[in-house]
């Protein structure tokens, strides 16, 4: 029985809705609203702007969908605004089934349906590029839902999102749906400085209780030893403690009997293992497990996308089947119709039919790889509850709905694309956040792989704490600079910069820097004192030790540079029929080339030994450049496949050694320096440290413990000081220094009095040009050459202003398709060169260089290449392909629509998207 006050409240409540939209609203579920629900609810007809923070799965989405009600009644425009074309997609076709196709429209980079309509679906970039533009689109807007709104954080994207809530007009109610995030109180704080009356409605309660698990080699056991759903254990309501039955089992699986790598066959040392734990379990045996145990459907979370596609290899030859035949014939019949809508010639690049295999039997995989549509199938079938496993990469986590029962995570350790680390709690909580399906399951349940270097408290901290803070990622660019200023002017501009959520957050750190900061200093003055040495300076000694370490590891990665770029030119130059000088790797001796690989990037010839063994080779075998030292003639007709012709062939190759027979006339050397330059300077160091009297110390080893601490604590601290100085207007000062770089290449004029700016023809076009190399495609644009290219040259050259590879590390630029594309792609980098350096001066992070992996495959699919054709020679998969490709098709719609180029280079934007907007690449995403 609820008490009197509880009865007054919602006496109250009712009154607050009496004369809204709200009672109609609630006509229209299926089900009651929750208590943050109908809070956040009332406040949106109130007139008020929300920021609703809930778990995973909490039905936060709602909140959005009574704005949206609350327009259609009000006769207002109301957008929908999401992070990924994905989301948008799914929630475009959620609407069209509520309001019907007349009333809701969808704007993607690459999509755009009945956009004038008064439900509006779009990414949040889309709505940013409005702004700027002043469109009409907007007249008439009342309400933007701001979807996944903690995308705000995102280092690459996240600025839109504070420019869009910035820059949205003040009568515009903003209705922002975020995760659970432990500083929401503070970006509320922010929202109602900037956007006025903004409440904030925060929900720790998951609809559907989610229940941790380890799964030690076949065990499943739970992780607490208390019966707790992680709600509990994460706000302190109840101390739990590790379950003595998962302790146990570790134990048994201890160091002390671990095999050691290498020793699979022999018997292993020391206590033997329990009885089922001596080897990993395959994956397939995972998800049996989960089967038998009622776990399924499960998100089996796999960080790469090759770890993905193996699992599902690895479930197909293990023959698990789980679905059922008449399940089976239904998702048969989805991917038919799939099937139908791709020509036969891609089907096998896509690897469509091993795909369509492991679908049928009941499982998948979804990666940023796969093409748009097969994702999208995957997530169908997966809410159809036809396809029963998914092995997903963590940014499934970030994106579409796809509930789970279960969440499985095989390792607690990811590529972060420097280097291997653990993931944070917040990471733990979004990705588990998955399991639990509300309206079908009355408890969701996450599973953690054990592995030897897996601890089970470290994981119960991991699973038992709620952090993810949502902190900014804003900073200005060069075409917001120039947008702002076109429109406010300098003084302006800088004022509405400083009312980022990014100064707003450095204002209310500087306090609590400070205070570290003397604390540190502190503790820098008893380092400085247990490190003295009686023999002399050793502050003075660990500088030159450092300087040497840091020389030692340029040199070290200078060499494998020169290396590594040596043996990829040496690769490209070789023929059929070369003798080669094989240098160290895994292959040793001389071969002969026999077969020359296609490939653009790093190719892999066939070579045959002196002992008639045929082999592949590529740079990563070769420990330098191949040496051309002879040529022999190569039968025309030689396949390799008889082992007379290797023994003959081989036979021919030893003779010509014998002979010292000559190579081609025009073959080339390929020496390199390696590291030389540097190896004089470390022997200088290193003679200065062997010099020095702090060398001889007793006590060396003593110090320098004490002096690499205070090397630390000292970098630390002066990392805090520079953190200190910058934070007071730190946006504005970043501005600053945009303009003097934009001013630097004629893109503003300054004022007389150097209070203002105006812009210049070049800074008009930059308006409309959004993407991370902005102000560098503004500057190929200038230089006229892009006029006049066919549509296939202008395809390659947006490509490699768009493009970012995936792998960090450098090679040679192919040869390019044609003369003017290497033309423009060289001056790009004359261009890029002096652009970087200005940025680097100024402490600005330099724009990044063109990049070439893109321009081959974009050019041949321009040209009408199959997409085997386009994708022949390179590393990229399909879905990337089709995601670059969408992004150069941005792109060249922005040359399309901007008034100030040339009416011919518009006309040719307009045909090289026509060159591109075919078969996979036109698909679309929203399934009919």
């Amino acid at each position: 029985m609820t008490s009197p006050a509880e009865r007054y409240a919602n006496s109250k409540a009712r009154q607050v809705e009496f004369g809204t939209s709200l009672p109609d609203f609630r006509a229209t579920l299926s089900f009651d609203l929750d208590p943050f629900q109908a809070e956040a609810c009332r406040k949106v007809a109130e007139g008020h702007g929300v920021l609703v923070a809930a778990p995973t799965g909490a039905g936060k989405t709602v909140v959005g969908e009574f704005a949206i009600f609350q327009a259609m009644a009000e006769n207002r425009k109301a957008f929908y605004t999401t992070p990924i074309k994905a989301l948008s997609n799914q929630k475009f076709t959620e609407l069209v089934k509520v309001y019907g196709p007349e009333q809701v429209g969808l704007l993607t980079g690459d999509t755009s349906i009945n956009s004038e309509a008064q439900i509006v679906v779009m990414t949040t970039e889309v709505l940013r590029n409005m702004l700027y533009a002043d469109s009409q689109t907007l007249d008439g807007l009342g309400y933007v839902i701001m979807d996944e709104v903690h995308y705000l954080a995102d280092k690459f994207r996240g600025a839109v999102w504070e420019e869009v809530i910035i820059h949205l007009p003040s009568n515009v109610q903003i209705i922002s749906l975020s995760a659970t995030v432990s500083n929401a109180e503070e970006f509320g704080g922010w929202l109602d400085t900037v956007r006025g009356d903004t409440d904030i409605i925060v929900s720790e309660v998951r609809p559907v209780p989610l229940f941790q698990h380890v799964m030690v080699g076949p065990n499943l056991v739970d992780l607490f030893a208390e019966d707790v759903a992680f709600d509990k254990v994460a706000e302190g309501d109840i101390k739990a403690s590790v379950n003595p039955e998962l302790r146990k089992l570790v134990r048994s699986h201890s160091p002390g009997g671990r095999v050691q790598r290498g020793r699979g066959r022999g018997a292993p040392r020391g206590p033997q293992r329990a009885p089922g734990l001596s080897q990993r379990v395959s994956r397939s045996s995972v998800i049996a497990r989960l089967d038998r145990a009622g776990l399924l459907p499960a998100i089996f979370f796999i960080f790469s996308r090759k770890g993905c596609d193996m699992a599902v290899q690895q479930c197909a030859m293990a023959d698990l089947r789980l679905t059922t035949n008449e399940e089976a014939a239904q998702i048969a019949q989805a991917l038919d119709e799939v099937a139908y809508r791709i020509p036969n010639e891609d089907l096998d690049v896509l690897e469509f039919w091993s795909w369509r295999d492991g679908l049928v039997r009941g499982f998948a995989s979804h990666h940023a790889g796969l093409l748009p549509i097969f994702k999208e199938i995957v997530e169908d079938l997966f809410a159809r509850n036809l396809v029963k496993v998914v092995f997903a990469t963590e940014t499934l986590a970030l994106g579409v709905n796809m509930p789970a029962r279960s969440v499985v995570l095989e390792k607690l350790v990811k590529f972060n694309g420097e280097s291997h680390v653990q993931i944070s709690s917040g990471e733990y909580t979004q990705l588990t956040g998955r399991a639990g399906r509300r309206g079908i399951d009355v408890e969701g349940h996450s599973i953690v792989l054990w592995n030897p270097d897996m601890e089970p408290e470290a994981l119960a901290g991991l699973a038992s704490r709620r952090t993810y803070p949502l902190n900014s990622s804003f900073r200005p660019t060069y075409n917001m600079s120039t947008n702002l200023l076109a429109q406010f002017g300098r003084e302006q501009t800088r004022q509405i910069l400083e009312s980022s959520f990014a100064q707003y957050q450095a204002d209310r750190s500087v306090v609590g820097m400070a205070r570290q900061v003397r604390s540190r200093e502190e503790s820098l003055a008893g380092y400085a004192k247990s490190m003295e040495c009686h023999l002399g300076d050793f502050t003075e000694y660990l500088k030159l030790q450092r300087e040497l370490a840091a020389l030692e590891k340029t040199a070290a990665k200078s060499r494998r540079h020169e290396r590594r770029s040596a043996a990829e030119r040496s690769l490209q130059a070789v023929i059929r029929g070369d003798v080669v000088d094989l240098p160290g790797g895994r292959r040793f001796g001389r071969a002969v080339v026999v077969a020359l690989d296609e490939a653009m990037y790093n190719p892999r010839h066939t070579v045959l030994t002196e002992e008639g063994q045929l082999r592949r080779l590529s740079a990563e075998d070769l420990n330098g450049p191949l040496q051309i030292v002879s040529r022999i003639r190569i039968p025309k007709g030689f396949t390799g496949k008889s082992p007379k012709e290797r023994r003959d062939l081989a036979s021919s190759l030893r003779n010509a050694i014998y002979d010292h027979r000559p190579p081609r006339q025009d073959a080339q050397s390929f020496d390199f320096e390696g590291a030389d330059s540097f190896e004089r300077e470390i022997e200088k160091l290193r003679l200065q440290l062997r010099d020095h009297p702090c060398h001889a110390c007793s006590e060396r080893e003593d110090h320098m413990r004490w002096a690499d601490r205070y090397w630390k604590l000292k970098k630390d601290t002066e990392k805090a000081r520079r953190n200190i100085r910058g934070r007071t207007n730190t946006i504005a000062t970043q501005f600053d220094k945009v303009c003097k770089v934009l001013e630097q290449f004629g893109y503003l004029l300054p004022s007389e009095d150097g209070e203002d700016f105006s812009i210049t023809d070049s800074g008009r076009r930059l308006r409309r040009i959004y993407g991370e190399r902005d102000l560098l495609t503004s500057q190929v644009l200038e230089t006229g050459k892009l006029t006049g290219l066919k549509p296939e040259e202008l395809c390659a050259v947006v490509a490699f202003l768009v493009y970012q590879g995936r792998r960090d590390y450098d090679r040679p630029d192919p040869k390019m398709p044609t003369e003017k594309i290497a033309d423009i792609f060289t001056q790009t980098i004359n261009i890029w060169g002096p652009l970087s350096d200005a940025e680097e001066a100024l402490g600005l992070n330099p724009t990044a260089p063109p990049e070439s992996g893109l321009i081959w495959p974009m050019y041949k699919w321009a040209r009408g290449s199959s997409l085997n054709s386009a994708l022949r020679g390179t590393d990229l998969a399909p879905g990337d392909f089709v995601r670059w490709a969408k992004q150069v098709i941005d792109t060249l719609d922005q040359f399309a629509k901007n008034t100030d180029l040339p009416p011919q280079l518009v006309r040719g934007a307009y045909q090289a998207v026509d060159s591109i907007k075919r078969g996979v690449v036109a698909y679309s995403n929203v399934l009919d």
